[in-house]
This record gives structure tokens, C-alpha cells and sequence, in this order.
């Protein structure tokens, strides 16, 4: 894409460019840095209010193996070469986890890989266990759903909420197998009826 276009529709708060990448944006303001809009992919879309929602990756595995019933926005505790990877797009959920242990939720198995310019002072870890930032009322109601009624938690996406990162976490049951083939089977649909009007397109 090129730059002028996506600072025209970052302007005109439009829905007119949709490309692949690690980023979506969502509700943002009328400007974006240089800086950013070279380094990610984006996808615009108009919202009423203003405020920087940004998608920065998505654990679309979550939804393959659960229900989600609800969703919450949890900060987290992490360190400075961490934030830095994250808002440079160097984070993975696919294998992560989250778990309620000692009264708080923690994040395990998401994966953070460090800027080649990282200090040399410090030994990345790029695994380790990560705590979860969420109010009291909401520990308490995610808690106890987990301790007494099935529930699970599940990582959904890390995004950056008015340039603080953010996780979203979503209150889970486990899906079936045959759950899973008819969410399947629905994915291949809309994948197929994506590429019905692709072809409808071209012909007209």
C-alpha cells in the first residue's frame, strides 16, 4: 500500500483499505507517525468514537477450541524490551495460556521475541510467565467461574488501547469434536463465498 493512501484513510476515517498484515486499526485518530504506517499493514474502519484501538495479533486457535462467552481487556506486567517487541509486532498467542492461580490470572507459553537492538544488559526471556492486570470485581467473577464451573480463560488478542498494550481475554468452554467440524465447515464457507464475488467482480 501505498503511504498517501493510508493517510488518506486515516483522515477521512473511511473503510477503503483492507490489506494482509500484523495490524488492524480501529477507531483511530485522524493522524498516524511516518514511523508507524511504514512498519505495519492496517485495516481502517469507521467508528463514531475516538479513540486508538489497534490489533497488534490475533490467537485465532482460541476459537477453534472454545466457546467464548465473554470478554474482558486485562493490562499486563512487562518489562521494557517487551513492549518495545510487542509494538514492533514480535509476539505470538497460538500456545499460550492463561491461568488463575494465588487470587490473579497470569499469561503462560505466549511468545515475545526481542528487538535485535535489545540491551545487552539483560537475558530476554522470551516465555516467561506474565501477570495479568485486571480490576478486583472482574477477578472474582473469572475466578470463580473457573473454580466451580468449567470455565476456562483464553488469551484472544494483544492490542494497543489508546497506546497502553492490552489483552484480551474471553471466559471460554471447550468445544466438541463435532463443534469444532461445524465451525469448521463455516470457515470454508464464508472462505468460499468470499471467492464467489472475487470471481463476480472480475466478470463484471
Amino acid at each position: 500500500m501505498q503511504l498517501g493512501r493510508l493517510r488518506t484513510c486515516l483522515q477521512r476515517w473511511s473503510i477503503v483499505v483492507e490489506t494482509p498484515g500484523i495490524a488492524k486499526y480501529r477507531d483511530f485518530p485522524a493522524y498516524m507517525p511516518h514511523s508507524q504506517a511504514g512498519q505495519l499493514s492496517i485495516k481502517c474502519h469507521f467508528a463514531a468514537k475516538r479513540h486508538t484501538f489497534m490489533v497488534i495479533t490475533d490467537n485465532r486457535k482460541a476459537f477453534h477450541e472454545y466457546f467464548i462467552e465473554e470478554r474482558y481487556e486485562a493490562g499486563l506486567v512487562l518489562q521494557g524490551w517487551e513492549v518495545k517487541a510487542i509494538r514492533a509486532g514480535r509476539i505470538q498467542l497460538k500456545e499460550s495460556y492463561v491461568i488463575y492461580k494465588n487470587g490473579d490470572f497470569w499469561l503462560f507459553g505466549a511468545h515475545i521475541s526481542p528487538l535485535p537492538t535489545a540491551s545487552t544488559h539483560i537475558t530476554p526471556d522470551p516465555t516467561r510467565t506474565r501477570k495479568l492486570l485486571l480490576k478486583q470485581r472482574e477477578i472474582e467473577r473469572l475466578g470463580g467461574k473457573v473454580d466451580r464451573s468449567g470455565y476456562t480463560v483464553a488469551a484472544l488478542n494483544m492490542h494497543l488501547t489508546r497506546g497502553y498494550i492490552k489483552l484480551e481475554i474471553g471466559l471460554a468452554k471447550g468445544k466438541k469434536q463435532h463443534d469444532k467440524r461445524e465451525s469448521e465447515k463455516e470457515r470454508e464457507w464464508q472462505r468460499e463465498k468470499a471467492r464467489l464475488v472475487r470471481s463476480e467482480s472480475k466478470r463484471g
